[in-house]
């Protein structure tokens, strides 16, 4: 059996996490996919299991060695996703996650096609999203800014994917992601 690859894409702050932790502990056997950063870590953030955290030099040699599948600079930090997890988890039949930004997003459809299921969540405004990421108090104001300004840009691509989910209500929002990924896994 081949894999699946399901990839969550939205602005930060889109409530994204908070969908993702309930999926994974409600489905199991999706293995997440921890991508690699440049960003300093958050507080209880743990290195391996919420992301790789590597040096900027160390990622620049593994881009140089075509390491990453897909690699981007967002929000002044660098992302990427290891080509080798997705290729021997496709081949071994896993079910993939990934938390992916809009250009990780398009890159993995570039490589993998229609094997690349992407879910977008969007926000109910950009006015809500500034709120959540203000109160989350994670970031400085420059971030928020930087933040709010690239998610106007992400929401003009929303229906250029897969499937759309708009998170007005935490718990609508979440039934019909994981009918989503139900329906992607069958």
């Amino acid at each position: 059996m081949s894999g699946r690859m399901i990839v969550i894409c939205a602005p930060s702050g889109t409530g994204k996490s908070t969908l993702l932790a309930r999926l994974k502990t409600e489905i199991p056997d999706l293995e997440w996919s921890v991508s690699c950063t440049t960003r300093p870590r958050r507080a209880g953030e743990v290195d391996g299991k919420d992301y790789h955290f590597i040096g900027v030099d160390e990622f620049k040699r593994q881009i140089d060695a075509g390491q990453f599948i897909e690699w981007a600079q967002v929000h002044s930090n660098y992302y990427g996703t290891s080509r080798r997890f997705v290729d021997e988890g496709l081949r071994q039949g896993r079910k993939m996650l990934f938390d992916l930004d809009v250009q990780g997003a398009d890159a993995m459809k570039k490589v993998y096609g229609a094997a690349a299921k992407v879910i977008y969540i969007e926000p109910p405004s950009l006015e809500e999203l500034e709120k959540r990421l203000r109160t989350r108090a994670t970031d400085s104001d420059a971030v928020i800014r930087e933040r709010v300004a690239n998610a106007r840009k992400e929401l003009a691509r929303k229906n250029d994917y897969d499937h759309l989910v708009l998170n007005d209500d935490v718990d609508g929002a979440y039934g019909k992601l994981r009918d989503i990924v139900q329906r992607i896994l069958t």
